[in-house]
């Protein structure tokens, strides 16, 4: 090797902080005088030193789904809505397990002598991450009761989609003390947005007992599989108790609600929207290099 072509690796060494692997390849290459094109390849560099952005490998998102089954697949459209693609490979990667025997979250909380869900949960992140999967959701607000049960199972990032949409309300509605909330009794009762909104200094305002009721007569409906106008009209007149009790947004709580979708009567934050919205950033996520 020539003191040139030894100088030139130690000043690409110096701006590119070159493996040792990479050196060594270089000083091979360079007897078949190969050094310099070798030099203009990003496989052996770890990065220039100059700050620029670069796009990260694709992350792959795993979801803990099936609570219920139709949720999951409204979520996994919104995701392909969401994502700029102009072919196929331009989609992200979801693994799936929509896996509607998760014990019920309504006899566990509500009812109150339920499975307990958590584990069953734990399993299901165990093996997405084992699939594959980067970083993990949950397809159902209810469900995130169980939250740390997943977290703590997983050695990956578990969104968590209540965070998320009280980061979201902080952030874009700062004016807005009072937040209706539409979703299941099991929210209310295990005050998943309740103690979020507090920290944040939001109100979170419930629909009265009797339109409580009946957008958990809603839900179960939906789960069903009945989505007919009447239901629709019910829904809405629940948005409308929320509108007389003071809030002017809320937050569509429940992916069953979600999937049922609609105009409303009520400005409203859909968790399922942001949940998709926070995958695809995750997994096209551009970063800006270590200058």
């Amino acid at each position: 090797m020539t003191v040139k072509e030894k100088q030139i690796i130690c000043d690409q060494k110096e701006k590119y902080e070159l493996s040792s692997q990479a050196i060594e390849e270089l000083k091979s290459l360079s007897e078949n005088r190969t050094i310099i094109a070798t030099l203009t390849t990003r496989e052996n560099l770890r990065y220039p030193r100059d700050k620029r952005m670069v796009e990260e490998k694709e992350k792959i998102v795993g979801i803990l789904g099936g609570m219920g089954p139709e949720a999951t697949v409204d979520l996994m459209q919104r995701i392909i809505d969401l994502t700029p693609a102009l072919d196929d490979i331009d989609h992200i990667r979801c693994i799936v397990d929509n896996n509607p025997k998760v014990p019920s979250r309504i006899k566990a909380i509500i009812e109150g002598d339920g499975e307990d869900p958590g584990p069953c949960m734990a399993d299901m992140g165990e093996r997405l991450e084992s699939w594959g999967a980067d970083f993990l959701v949950i397809a159902c607000n209810t469900a995130h009761h169980y939250y740390d049960a997943v977290q703590d199972a997983v050695n990956i990032p578990v969104i968590n989609l209540i965070d998320l949409v009280t980061r979201h309300v902080k952030a874009t509605f700062p004016e807005h003390g009072k937040v209706g909330m539409l979703a299941s009794p099991a929210v209310a009762i295990t005050q998943l947005y309740t103690k979020k909104f507090r920290e944040s200094g939001i109100e979170d305002v419930w629909p009265d007992s009797y339109y409580q009721e009946l957008l958990f007569k809603i839900i179960k409906e939906i789960k069903k599989g009945n989505t007919d106008i009447r239901i629709f009209n019910e829904y809405k007149k629940v948005c409308e108790n929320l509108l007389h009790k003071g809030a002017d947004i809320a937050i569509v709580g429940c992916t069953e609600l979600s999937a049922l979708g609609g105009e409303l009567p009520i400005n409203s934050i859909d968790a399922a929207q942001i949940l998709a919205m926070e995958i695809v950033r995750r997994a096209k996520k551009k970063v800006e290099l270590p200058s």
